[in-house]
């Protein structure tokens, strides 16, 4: 059986190297090995080294939202067994009771309950007993992080941006506007409670077939490559990771990707300036990868294509794809097609 706490705390190592955290320093600080928490035969982490995880990685981001942007960031693949039959319910409405029905098997923390009556549902994030008094922090960087995670996960699984209708949660007015980009809300009521209302139009949302099989390659090749980027060290590497990860919802903005790495946009740019590189270069050249792909599979029209990969107007695909190899999208793809 699948230790899905220990699987957690590996997905959230591999986003402090994002963020720029020494691993070696952040395991020595939880009381983890890191080369042993890799091994599936180890014995699962104890509650002391997860609190410690967060507490530590949290002051080591110098990031007092880490775990909302953790949520941003986590792709639903990452969660094993459990992402796989949320990934390929029939609905959204059938994922979200999945993902409820599953959650104590990731945390004791929180429990969820959805419910979906009228014109909306509802998903309520419920404290497990006695864990704010615990460790009040980890608690609330936790809860951050279902929140986060669930609305994006939504994301992936109908490739569209849902936006709550409401949400609910202890929140500081400094940090509203964060709260509101990352949960796309502007109706955050402060309240004691955590919940996030939508509109019963998705409830019944079709959950589509993308080429997830691409998605999980891409995500292995960055599972593969943390250990390669804590040494490099370079912030291109680190946002290519990201955007790979990302891609199939289409690019975030540069100013999405610096406020997920806690840095101003101008810093950001400056730094990739440094490494003799831009962000538009980045995104292209994720973009054009993943149209090659999907173009060769001949299994998307050029217009879903354009879709998947954030375009507005196929005219703007288009352009673009003739840029990057001198032909159009329908062209391309019927020479690929062709036979010998």
């Amino acid at each position: 059986m699948q230790d899905y706490q220990k699987r957690l705390a590996l997905n959230l190592m591999a986003y402090a190297v994002q963020k720029d955290i020494q691993l070696e320093q952040l395991g020595s600080l939880a009381g983890i090995d890191l080369i042993e928490v890799k091994n599936e035969a180890s014995p699962p982490l104890t509650t002391k080294q997860i609190n410690d995880l967060w507490l530590n990685a949290t002051e080591l981001s110098h990031d007092p939202l880490f775990g909302l942007h953790f949520g941003e960031s986590m792709q639903v693949a990452a969660l094993g067994i459990v992402g796989e039959l949320i990934r390929h319910s029939r609905t959204i409405g059938e994922a979200l009771t999945h993902a409820a029905t599953f959650a104590h098997l990731i945390t004791d923390v929180l429990t969820m309950d959805v419910n979906s009556s009228g014109q909306s549902f509802a998903i309520r994030f419920i404290p497990g007993v006695n864990s704010q008094e615990k460790s009040p922090l980890v608690f609330r960087q936790m809860m951050d992080f279902f929140m986060a995670f669930t609305l994006h996960e939504v994301d992936g699984l109908i490739l569209k941006k849902i936006q709550p209708t409401t949400v609910r949660i202890p929140v500081e007015t400094s940090a509203l506007p964060e709260y509101e980009r990352v949960l796309r809300c502007l109706s955050i009521q402060n309240a004691t409670d955590y919940m996030m209302e939508f509109d019963s139009r998705y409830w019944d949302e079709p959950i589509l077939t993308a080429d997830y099989e691409l998605q999980a390659v891409l995500l292995r090749k960055v599972s593969a490559m943390d250990e390669a980027y804590s040494k490099t060290k370079l912030l291109s590497e680190r946002i290519n990771n990201f955007l790979l990860a990302n891609a199939y919802l289409g690019l975030p903005t540069l100013d999405s990707i610096a406020s997920n790495l806690n840095v101003s946009s101008r810093s950001l740019q400056r730094k990739l300036q440094e490494e003799g590189v831009t962000y538009q270069q980045l995104s292209d050249s994720t973009r054009k990868s993943l149209a090659l792909h999907y173009l060769e599979s001949g299994q998307y029209p050029v217009k879903e294509v354009s879709y998947i990969l954030g375009y507005n107007e196929l005219s703007a695909f288009n352009r673009a794809f003739r840029r990057w190899t001198g032909t159009t999208p329908v062209s391309y793809q019927k020479g690929q097609l062709s036979p010998l």
